[in-house]
């Protein structure tokens, strides 16, 4: 099968979700080509994308780099569009009037300029995010592209951007999408409550490739030091500032602690400045950006995760953390929040311990609890690492994927 894959930026070393997708369909002999809305710009790059040489099979954007040939050329282009799909620019014309989120029309077909380039004619218009769901939708009613349309959920989609954009932002592509795959139930229950078509509906978890974690038994000694570890892009959903919070207590309780952050955003200067102001210099240490080998070199050095995920200011909210399947595959204990799907992942009480969003109270003595409770760690770990195993094996959910892609494209046929 061909197919034309929708996303915010290209490459991105925090999407590993994306790019075992990726690895599993071309390794069943699929064509994928990426239609990124920008390069990510970072200096880390994942093995799987040199590996497969994704690059080369990812169409950016029109840059400043582009020679004035190359932008007459596009001009030109934009013109035999509108003369060849003059109804669908009109409706695409009354799409962007309606909503104010959107671009102006010019700098839409601009971000088009790719999907002009090449051939439109695909089996399957994958889209990761919502708002790449719209602009693939856009893209296929103005006939540029042909395929059948998914657009996978993640979380940020019905919530942030949900409440920039208006309750009403999806409608269109309720009505013309062909599958829709949150990716738990309980951005499930979102869609359907928004007026997603229930027979349309499936959901999809992110997973992981289990095999790059192995399992091994955590335990600790009496003199030992307990290894706590975050790995998270610091933003204010992850609640780190919780979890250094709570630590500040579990030290009061028991100094033979440390805490790992792995990961790097715009709050790492506040929560550095927050680790100072408690006098947690020694206790806490933060590492920067890890490769997702050393995210699991990482991992396998640390006693128990700590995902102390919460709803931000702005509504933001996580999907199912995939480095939290990392560390259960590993064979870690996990202390987390009831939030979003991580209940789906994290059994309370069996793989882990969950507490309520931003209590540092509660989160504290789950930390403190889990560590009195170091004979049971191998006993939790085993738990989470066959959850995993069974419900977010990334070869498994990439077969269950190719499944509906090769359906859509029969029943398109």
């Amino acid at each position: 099968m061909k197919i034309a894959l929708f996303l915010d930026s290209f490459p991105k070393i925090s999407e590993t979700f994306i790019l075992n997708q990726i690895d599993g369909l071309i390794s069943h002999g699929h064509q994928v080509t990426i239609f990124p809305r920008s390069a990510s710009g970072e200096c880390l790059v994942h093995p799987l994308v040199e590996q497969h040489q994704l690059l080369s099979q990812t169409r950016f954007p029109a840059g400043p780099a582009t020679t004035a040939i190359e932008k007459l050329s596009f001009q030109w282009r934009l013109v035999r569009i509108k003369c060849l799909y003059a109804k669908s620019v009109r409706r695409l014309r009354e799409l962007f009037g309606k909503y104010r989120y959107m671009p102006k029309l010019r700098g839409a077909l601009v971000e088009a300029e790719p999907v002009i380039r090449g051939n439109g004619d695909f089996d399957i218009l994958f889209a990761h995010f919502g708002p790449n769901g719209i602009r693939a939708g856009w893209y296929r009613e103005a006939g540029l592209v042909r395929g059948a349309l998914v657009t996978v959920f993640h979380g940020y989609d019905l919530t942030q951007y949900l409440h920039r954009s208006g309750a009403d932002v999806y409608t269109a592509l309720f009505q013309r999408g062909d599958l829709f795959l949150p990716i738990s139930r309980f951005w499930q229950r979102k869609l359907h409550a928004l007026g997603c078509p229930p027979s349309r509906t499936r959901v999809h978890h992110m997973g992981i490739d289990g095999e790059q974690f192995s399992y091994q038994p955590r335990v600790a000694g009496d003199s030992q030091t307990v290894r706590l570890i975050s790995v998270a892009r610091l933003v204010e959903k992850k609640g780190i500032e919780y979890a250094i919070r709570a630590i500040k207590r579990v030290v009061d309780v028991n100094p033979r602690v440390e805490y790992q952050i792995v990961g790097d955003g715009p709050l790492l200067r506040s929560l550095q400045n927050l680790a100072q102001q408690l006098g947690l210099e020694r206790q806490v240490r933060f590492v920067g950006v890890m490769t997702s080998h050393q995210v699991a070199a990482a991992l396998s050095r640390a006693h128990v995760f700590i995902a102390p995920s919460v709803t931000s200011l702005s509504g933001d909210m996580e999907g199912i953390p995939t480095v939290l399947m990392e560390a259960m595959a590993s064979g870690m204990p996990v202390v987390s929040t009831r939030h979003s799907g991580i209940p789906e992942l994290v059994e309370e009480g069996v793989s882990g311990r969950l507490v309520a969003e931003k209590d540092v109270e509660a989160l504290a003595q789950a930390i403190l609890g889990m560590i009195d409770a170091s004979d049971d760690w191998a006993l939790i770990g085993k738990a989470g690492h066959e959850k995993v195993m069974r419900e977010f094996n990334i070869s498994t959910l990439n077969g269950i994927l190719e499944r509906h892609f090769v359906e859509l494209s029969g029943a398109r046929a």
